[in-house]
């Protein structure tokens, strides 16, 4: 039976937008979820499923294993029954980590010998066959990501990516396998575990399969994965008697009020986006990031056109440019230096767009949503409904303020648009 008084299911997310895209693939099956920024100080919330939200994705390994612990020993005094580790869905960090370190300190803190890697999420085109991690109809290496700013992605063999972060021995599960069913799963994965395979990637190309993967791994300790798992776990749940689905598990308050967009994001999705946008006639106004290394006062500039162009309709205020303009900026200013004043820049646009009246706020990019939401003092968000895969509106709790944090590859190319005419 449930127990109101524990969660069933504790989410340690690498990053914000990670972190609201599989709070979406929870509250989607009818699973009341509640996003933490950080480790929470207070209670813990009335929710079916707690994602704690860390900005862990390009630290340093050792900072990324201590954070994703601290989280892990919250989770646990909450009463989780399952644990989860999301990344990205296109297993992006950084070379030395953070997805192997924080997997091996989870396991070793769980007292567990396996878990399996999935990245996938099918409805946004992310899917993994033969270990290979394909981005729409092309590998990883080719798409976008290898030309990430902080992350670049060149090898699309994740059982060799993973095995370059880990002292585990890492493995695969095969789409063949899972093809067979619940059943053979399982004994793929008993096999793998034989052969002392800690760490296994996982195939999937499909929902099915998503699915599939749910059921085997119902009994490990620890999933890590993209958000896609999460898809089938509330049946599992719900078969346990763990879970009582919520057909309003999504309702959010009606909160007025002005509109904006912030868009740090670099990614060609965003890009498209921002064309988008632009191209429509709607008001823009783009951050010079050279101007604001000289000193120009740039946040103010953009917060008084706001001011202006706001009155009557919602604004877009972005530092998304092309790969070669960020090569340049980052050439001249150092990659580092370059993403911290963009962060901290928008961050205050962010602060003064909500002072000035914004109620209703989209943001593009997984750094400068986590710089966003620390800049207004946020902790926690309610999880509405689901905008375009993996990307919800939020409500931050107790405050009529809705967020939509938007990872940078992900939505449709009216997504900036879309987003806004489905709340008020």
């Amino acid at each position: 039976m449930t127990d109101p008084s524990r969660i069933t299911l504790g989410v340690i997310a690498d990053d914000f937008t990670g972190a609201t895209d599989v709070a979406s693939m929870l509250v989607r099956s009818g699973m009341r979820t509640v996003q933490v920024i950080g480790i929470p100080q207070g209670p813990t919330p009335a929710a079916d499923a707690v994602v704690v939200a860390l900005k862990s994705r390009t630290t340093a390994a050792a900072d990324a294993v201590a954070a994703s612990l601290a989280a892990l020993r919250w989770l646990q005094d909450a009463g989780a029954r399952q644990f989860y580790f999301k990344y990205c869905s296109t297993f992006d960090s950084t070379a030395a980590g953070n997805i192997g370190p924080v997997a091996d300190a989870l396991l070793d803190a769980l007292g567990s010998d396996f878990a399996i890697a999935c990245p996938a999420f099918p409805e946004n085109g992310r899917t993994v066959f033969r270990g290979h991690l394909f981005v729409g109809d092309q590998l990883l290496s080719d798409s976008g990501m290898r030309n990430h700013p902080l992350t670049p992605m060149t090898d699309s063999n994740l059982v060799r990516v993973l095995q370059s972060q880990t002292r585990s021995a890492v493995g695969l599960l095969r789409y063949d396998t899972l093809a067979r069913g619940v059943e053979a799963a399982r004994s793929g994965i008993a096999a793998l575990r034989a052969d002392d395979v800690r760490l296994a990637i996982a195939d999937a190309v499909s929902n099915d399969d998503l699915r599939v993967l749910a059921q085997a791994c119902a009994d490990l300790p620890l999933i890590t994965a993209g958000s896609g798992v999460a898809l089938g776990l509330p049946v599992v749940y719900a078969e346990r008697g763990w879970l009582v689905p919520d057909q309003r598990a999504a309702t959010l308050d009606s909160v007025g009020g002005s509109a904006a967009v912030i868009s740090g994001s670099c990614s060609s999705a965003t890009n498209a986006q921002v064309g988008d946008w632009v191209a429509a006639g709607r008001p823009a106004w783009q951050i010079d990031v050279q101007a604001l290394a000289g000193g120009a006062p740039v946040a103010e500039q953009a917060l008084a056109w706001a001011a202006v162009e706001g009155r009557q309709q919602p604004v877009l205020i972005y530092a998304t440019a092309e790969p070669a303009q960020v090569q340049q900026v980052q050439s001249a200013l150092g990659a580092d230096r370059a993403g911290q004043l963009v962060e901290h820049c928008l961050a205050r646009i962010a602060a003064g767009l909500v002072d000035g009246g914004v109620r209703r706020l989209v943001i593009a990019g997984g750094e400068t949503s986590g710089a966003v939401v620390q800049a207004l003092g946020v902790s926690s968000l309610r999880i509405g409904a689901t905008i375009d895969p993996g990307v919800p509106w939020t409500q931050a709790e107790g405050r009529p303020l809705l967020l939509a944090l938007k990872s940078g590859n992900f939505g449709s190319v009216d997504f900036f648009a879309k987003a806004l005419d489905l709340v008020d």
